[in-house]
């Protein structure tokens, strides 16, 4: 086919009742309701392309390219949308859809993210990206923060939904690049989440306070998703061991406490202790709930 020049493009409004769909395909839900929320926030960008060829005997245009904008334009209940009209044969038509759908591949994780950065350097608010990108003005503040710090990795996490960019986020605020491969792996394997990340990131601070982090067995150069496995035992092992302790310290205390609040409302027990001018009770610090504690009237 001829290559189309601007000066010869035919534009029209067409009502979307007079427009077929030749090959129509399923889509994502998730990714059709952003291109609706798209549409509706700043309008169409590039126009449906139509054939006219067989509209004298058949009463419609055929559509070429540009089914999820038409359907996005019936979800919002407009009547006509923009299309660019041309005269082709069916198989000139299927020839120019797929070289759009190959022209309109999804660009990268990372090629998005620099373009949504790119977007802020020329002036764009958060805001107004957020209303292009269909995301949160806060996801977006987000996301150009992972663009900023280069975390390729955490960004192509974020866009394959892997992890949420909160927990992105969480990871990025470590400097050591395999510190954040373990967490991203570990995550990967349902070791370490959103709500148990400051825990797990304590215990591996734990480990490496106080050692060269750059060389030596002590190295997180050296560490890997197995070490923070053992390394989470550990430390509710030795977490259950304390907690086991404090529990048998506080028995311990109660029955201390019960036995001399009985000593004390013991009438002999009391005259002995006043003749040796002993009789005022001292006052317990802190908050005691053991029976036998009530100081006597």
């Amino acid at each position: 086919m001829q290559i189309r020049m601007m000066k010869d493009r035919r534009y029209e409004m067409i009502p979307l009742d007079k427009i077929k769909v030749v090959n129509s395909r399923l889509r994502d839900e998730k990714q059709f309701q952003m291109n609706v929320q798209s549409i509706d926030a700043v309008g169409l960008l590039k126009p449906i392309l139509v054939n006219d060829k067989f509209l004298p005997t058949a009463g419609a245009y055929e559509l070429i390219c540009g089914e999820g904008r038409l359907l996005a334009h019936g979800r919002l209940k407009a009547t006509e949308i923009k299309a660019e009209v041309i005269t082709c044969t069916r198989k000139e038509a299927h020839l120019l859809s797929l070289i759009e759908n190959l022209a309109r591949s999804r660009p990268a994780s990372m090629e998005f993210a620099r373009a949504l950065k790119q977007m802020h350097d020329q002036g764009w608010s958060f805001e107004a990206i957020a209303k292009v990108a269909c995301r949160s003005e806060e996801y977006i503040k987000m996301y150009i923060t992972l663009v900023v710090n280069g975390e390729d990795r955490l960004i192509r996490g974020v866009e394959q939904e892997v992890f949420p960019i909160t927990f992105a986020m969480l990871v990025a605020q470590s400097d050591d690049a395999n510190i954040q491969h373990v967490l991203m792996d570990a995550f990967d394997q349902g070791i370490v989440n959103c709500q148990n990340f400051s825990r797990a990131r304590a215990i591996i601070n734990g480990r490496f306070d106080g050692r060269n982090r750059k060389t030596g067995p002590g190295s997180t150069a050296n560490y890997t998703v197995k070490g923070l496995v053992n390394d989470i035992a550990s430390a509710t092992k030795a977490k259950d061991s304390f907690v086991r302790e404090v529990k048998d310290k506080e028995n311990r205390l109660f029955a201390l406490l019960e036995g001399l609040g009985q000593l004390w409302n013991d009438p002999a027990m009391m005259d002995l202790l006043r003749a040796e001018s002993l009789g005022e009770r001292p006052e317990l610090l802190g908050k005691y709930t053991c029976a036998g504690l009530a100081q006597p009237a």
